[in-house]
Formats: structure tokens, C-alpha cells, sequence
């Protein structure tokens, strides 16, 4: 049996700009290891359009944090060479480092140019809404003056674009198509406003071989000089579907089978998921936006949420082997674009039904655990998040049995395996009053005394002779069932399983 798995979203929308993220992950790998993390999924790490940015604002795809262009020479988060040292420092303890990429549009251009466009309905990128082209003024030319053509000479204008948002001419905003009526967005994107192809900023135009080209070339030559673990791939719902079939098919074939793939596809329909899995033959995992939706309103609803349903029409559910799961990120969080944020109460329930159970790929968010910055700012839970971090990393092994037959109070057992001494766990949460749950952790573990591992409750429980307990749980809250832990268990990097 494999041990298990746990990455982290290693930023929020609102960590310091202070240059100093890279060198923070470098300090932080020794520790990251000790609490269960292996794997961590790095903020974009390209130029963006000021040294303030979060990198989803992005100017030059080939600066790493190594040439003076738009204001700065490092990034938000640091220099090239301290974000090369980061990552190595990450794999000197076997955590591996997944780069986010934004392949969808390219923000602050060095120039303006005139081409000729036509608007269309914000709410149904099909319909034209002007009467016919008329010329704007673009920020669509990209040179890269502080780069020149080191790593890359291809230079981006109108021509690579097929979208745009700002008329600087005349001060407008609308949704501007590049060219005639007889261009087109491109068909093969999510359907949700007509067409969703375009985004933000200037978008890039993937009917054209030379921005494949050029995408593909980047792809390779960013792992080749980060020698990353893998990629998470920012919103892909509005890329050609079949270019991002390509983009990971050629970076597996490059890197080889163990190369990671994310993909955010933020739509919680199941359907338009298996649809996207299809289309891109497996070869990348999805974010469970449907299951983070679930967990957002059973934190709304409190005990009127049935928690026998939390993971139906999830994609956890359906296919375990390519769902990543999560609480929040830094779409979600308070004050983003997609503000969706688990209430506090909730956040031990969430991390436990993502961390504690067989399937998916759970991946801790920084805000979660850290805290988060900016106007809605708030303390971590990392107090919180550890216990369960740590029973997932020397627990949550085995056979899973599920006991999802009160609406209220819900649990499960892992039976262990022999492979983690000491493992097997039984979950018990409510998002109603106190209660508990009558199960069976197997007959082999008679006599045994299980105790509480989030401190939650200071109960001794006996397992029977049959393997049964029941296991408590106060109201609102989770508990952790199993065996004290061993000496010398108390750090995750230790004994290996996190490897």
C-alpha cells in the first residue's frame, strides 16, 4: 500500500509582496515534511504586470524574476535563483513542487496597437451587439525590452489575440472580439455565457499554430529549468480543450509518466467534468469545485445540511483517481472573484471528510492554515489542521467502511493495514448536537484503548470483543479515533510514510 499523499496550496491571494515567498517555502520544507505535506502547488511564477502581482496578471512567460521589466527584477514572491533553491530545497525532502501556469491571456503589454473589432453581449459572447468593426486602441504588443530575445524571440501583437476588454482610445470597456464578423472565439471552451473563451485582458488565440507552438515551446523549457514536479493548469475551462490534451500529453511524454498534472476546471456540473476528462483523455486531474460547493453550503445550512449526501455528484465520488479535493483557495476566499468561503465551524468537519477518507487527493490551502491577509483578514488554524494532518499520514490507512445513515451524524472507520504500525482510525462528525456512532474497526482490535487525536474529547473508549465501539462526538464537531501515538511518531517526515 502506498502511503498517503498530501499536497498544499503553498500561497492566498493576499501573501505578503514582500519578495520573500520563495525564501519563506525554503525555510518551511523541513517543517512542511514533519506535518505530512509532501507535494506543494507554487503561485505562477512568470513576470506579471507589477511587482505586486499575483502572477494571474501576466506579462512575460520567460522571466522567472530575472530582468528589470515592469518596475521590478523579482516577482511578488522572489528572484529566479531564490525560487530555483526553494524547489530544491522542497525535493531534499521529497516534496514535490507543482508551478502554476496561466496559458489563457497575457496583461500589461508595452504598446498599443490599432485593429479593428466588434463588441459582443458580456452575457452572450455570440451575439455582436455593435453594428459593425470599428477600430480601438489595444494594449496587445508585447516586446519585452528587459528581456530582448533571451530563451525566446517570439514577439506577441493583435494578430495572436482574438479578444480584448479595453478601448484606450476612448476609456471603454466591452467584451471586443479582434477582427471581422467573420472571426469566431474559439468553439472547443466552456459553454456558460455562449462561449467562454474569453476571459480577461488579451486572450490568446490558440486557433493559431504559432501560439501553440510558442506554448508548447514554454512548457518545456519551463520544467526543464525548474525541474518541477508537475503543473496546475489555471483556468483551463477557457483554453482550447484539445490544446490542453496536447500541452499535457507532450509534457508527460517529455518528463515522463511520474510528471503531475492539476487542472482548474471551475465548474461544479459532473457532467461537463467527465465531458473535460474525455476530451483530455485522463491525463490530468480536476479540483473537486463540485464537493467544495458541498462543503460551502453544508457550512451554510448547519444542521438542516443531510450529511449522508455530501459527496453525491461529486467528482471524488465518480472518479477518485482524478479528483483533487479542497476546502477553499484563493478564488474562494473572502473578497475574490469566486467568494465561496467555508464557514469557521465547518473547516474541522471539511478537512477531516477530505483528509481522513481513501479517495482523492486532498490539498490543504495556506489561507486555511497560515491565515490570509487584505481587508478580510484572519488567523490559521494550523492548530486545527495538524491533528488531522498528522492521523492522515500515520492513520487513515486500509479498508474504508462508511456509517452514513443519519443525517446528522455521520463516520467511518479505516481498518489499518500492517504496512503503518499502529494505523486504523474511526471518524465520527455531526453538524447537529452531541452524539455518537456505533461501529466496527474489527475484531482484531479487541481490548484496545482508542482515545480522541484531535483532543476534541478526553474519552477512553474499549473496543469490544466483536471489534464494535461507540465512538463520540460533541456537538458540531469531529473526533478522531485510534491508538495513541507510538514515540517517536509524532513527526510525519520521520519514519518516511509521507514519501
Amino acid at each position: 500500500m502506498a502511503a498517503n499523499h498530501t499536497m498544499m496550496q503553498f500561497f492566498e491571494w493576499h501573501v505578503d509582496a514582500d519578495g520573500q515567498h520563495w525564501n519563506r517555502l525554503k525555510d518551511m520544507a523541513p517543517e512542511l515534511k514533519a506535518w505530512g505535506i509532501d507535494s506543494v502547488w507554487i503561485p505562477p511564477v512568470t513576470k506579471g504586470q507589477s511587482a505586486e502581482d499575483t502572477g494571474y496578471g501576466i506579462y512575460d512567460l520567460y522571466d522567472l524574476g530575472e530582468f528589470d521589466q515592469k518596475g521590478t527584477v523579482r516577482t511578488k514572491y522572489g528572484t529566479k535563483e531564490e525560487l530555483k533553491s526553494a524547489i530544491a530545497a522542497c525535493h531534499e525532502f521529497g516534496i514535490a513542487v507543482y508551478v502554476d501556469l496561466v496559458m489563457n491571456h497575457k496583461a500589461g503589454a508595452d504598446e498599443t496597437e490599432r485593429f479593428k473589432v466588434v463588441e459582443v453581449d458580456a452575457n452572450d459572447r455570440n451575439q455582436v451587439i455593435s453594428e459593425e468593426p470599428f477600430e480601438i486602441e489595444g494594449w496587445t504588443k508585447f516586446t519585452f525590452p528587459g528581456r530582448g530575445d533571451q530563451y525566446s524571440d517570439f514577439k506577441w501583437d493583435h494578430h495572436h489575440f482574438n479578444g480584448t476588454d479595453f478601448d484606450n482610445a476612448t476609456g471603454n470597456n466591452g467584451i471586443y472580439r479582434i477582427g471581422d464578423e467573420n472571426r469566431s472565439w474559439d468553439q472547443n471552451v466552456d459553454s456558460e455565457f455562449g462561449n467562454y473563451d474569453y476571459l480577461m485582458f488579451a486572450n490568446l488565440d490558440y486557433s493559431l499554430p504559432e501560439v501553440r507552438e510558442e506554448m508548447m515551446n514554454w512548457g518545456r523549457w519551463l520544467v526543464d529549468t525548474l525541474q518541477c514536479s508537475g503543473y496546475r493548469l489555471d483556468a483551463i475551462k477557457h483554453i482550447n480543450h484539445d490544446f490542453i490534451r496536447e500541452f499535457a500529453g507532450e509534457m508527460i511524454r517529455k518528463r515522463g509518466e511520474d510528471f503531475y498534472i492539476v487542472g482548474e476546471f471551475w465548474n461544479n456540473d459532473l457532467n461537463a467534468c467527465r465531458e473535460f476528462l474525455d476530451t483530455v483523455d485522463y491525463r490530468i486531474d480536476l479540483f473537486d469545485v463540485s464537493l467544495h460547493y458541498k462543503l460551502h453550503a453544508a457550512s451554510q445550512s448547519g444542521s438542516a445540511f443531510d450529511l449522508t449526501r455530501i459527496f453525491d455528484d461529486t467528482l471524488v465520488q465518480t472518479h477518485p483517481l482524478h479528483a483533487v479535493t479542497f476546502v477553499d483557495n484563493h478564488d474562494s476566499q473572502p473578497g475574490e472573484s469566486l467568494e465561496s468561503w467555508i464557514d469557521d465551524w465547518f473547516k474541522p468537519l471539511a478537512y477531516a471528510l477530505i483528509l481522513l477518507r481513501r479517495d482523492g487527493y486532498p490539498c490543504v490551502f495556506y489561507g486555511d492554515y497560515f491565515g490570509i491577509g487584505g481587508e478580510h483578514a484572519m488567523d490559521g488554524k494550523k492548530a486545527m489542521i495538524d491533528p488531522l494532518l498528522h492521523a492522515r499520514c500515520q492513520k487513515a490507512y486500509g479498508e474504508q467502511e462508511d456509517y452514513f445513515d443519519h443525517p446528522n451524524t455521520i463516520g467511518w472507520v479505516r481498518r489499518g493495514s500492517e504496512e503503518f504500525p499502529g494505523s486504523g482510525c474511526a471518524v465520527v462528525l455531526t453538524n447537529g448536537e452531541e452524539g455518537q456512532k456505533h461501529m466496527n474497526v474489527g475484531p482484531e482490535r479487541s481490548g484496545e484503548e482508542w482515545i480522541d487525536l484531535t483532543g476534541n474529547r478526553e474519552d477512553k473508549i474499549t473496543i469490544g470483543e466483536d471489534g464494535f465501539a461507540d465512538f463520540p462526538v460533541n456537538g458540531g464537531s469531529v473526533s478522531v479515533w485510534g491508538l495513541p501515538y507510538a514515540e517517536g511518531d509524532e513527526d510525519c517526515a520521520a519514519d518516511g510514510n509521507a514519501n
